[in-house]
């Protein structure tokens, strides 16, 4: 007799990590994915009604409200009510569904008082002054007092479905696919995390039981934006030149992931290298898709 499949909703559908995970997820789980035009999240009553009808097995929060990419039209004033309004219109009715796994940032250390290889004992030492990171600040509380609400903390992710227009290493592909030069603004340190990796991730914390609240998601690997260009130039083979405003290291944004992996077992990360050839090669084939004239640096 086989096994049952999860029933997942997948929030904020439109979304680099919402269109992700609904293509990834599809073969292992039944997996119904909502845009706000489906289900308008600020909407605290259509939300109870929802989920008290359908009674999904897991929900996968992805939806958020972020004014911070340049050009961005969404009110900056509204970034911490609608966070959590969506948040909570969603966590009220913990008892219509089996768990919760929303998606937390490096942002709820507060970006001044950001360490190298931050972990989860981290959070609370600052209460981020900007409104993205209190919002995520505020639902991390709220999760470690919830027995099926879990944040996983995200710091750098990439992918092919990413917004390259601002997201450096999708904007750094893209340039190189075009033969334009790959500029690096401000140098920086950064773990990222591949978006198959994120969701093998996913799928176990759908699968399984977690004994934490919060968890560092991340590769527990770090690298200058200066490397990761000269890397996809490499990959290019194209000669595309790396313009740098200033190579002084600005930030250092990376987690400790030893909480994750004592979790997770004997899981291997995807070689950056490897990440990045296919993303080069994806956005190659896809270059119909890219707008020079759209980028943002």
């Amino acid at each position: 007799m086989s096994e049952i499949l999860k029933q997942i909703l997948i929030t904020g559908g439109n979304g680099f990590l919402a269109k992700s995970f609904t293509e990834k997820l599809r073969d292992d789980v039944k997996v119904v994915s909502c845009s706000r035009t489906e289900l308008d999240l600020l909407d605290s009553i259509v939300v109870s009604e929802y989920l008290k009808k359908t009674k999904f097995d897991v929900i996968i929060h992805t939806a958020t409200y972020d004014a911070a990419p340049k050009g961005s039209e969404k009110d900056r004033t509204k970034v911490l009510e609608n966070n959590l309004r969506m948040f909570f219109n969603l966590a009220r009715c913990n008892d219509s569904f089996g768990k919760m796994i929303y998606f937390g940032s490096g942002a709820e250390f507060n970006r001044d008082d950001w360490i190298p290889d931050m972990d989860e004992s981290y959070f609370d030492i600052h209460v981020p002054v900007d409104q993205y990171g209190f919002s995520k600040y505020i639902m991390n509380q709220y999760a470690e007092t919830t027995a099926n609400i879990f944040n996983l903390r995200l710091f750098g992710v990439f992918g092919e479905y990413d917004d390259w227009r601002y997201r450096f290493i999708s904007n750094a592909c893209c340039h190189a696919v075009l033969g334009m030069p790959i500029h690096v603004h401000n140098n920086a340190i950064a773990d990222f995390l591949y978006i198959d990796d994120l969701a093998r991730i996913m799928l176990w914390f759908i699968q399984n039981e977690p004994k934490h609240q919060s968890y560092n998601v991340c590769s527990g690997k770090s690298y200058e934006y200066l490397e990761l260009a000269n890397m996809i130039k490499e990959i290019a083979k194209n000669n595309v030149d790396v313009t740098v405003n200033n190579k002084y290291i600005n930030k250092n944004y990376s987690g400790n992931n030893s909480r994750l992996l004592e979790e997770l077992g004997n899981f291997e990360f995807t070689p950056m290298k490897t990440t990045l050839e296919k993303l080069y090669n994806w956005y190659q084939y896809n270059k119909h898709l890219i707008d020079a004239t759209k980028f943002h640096f």
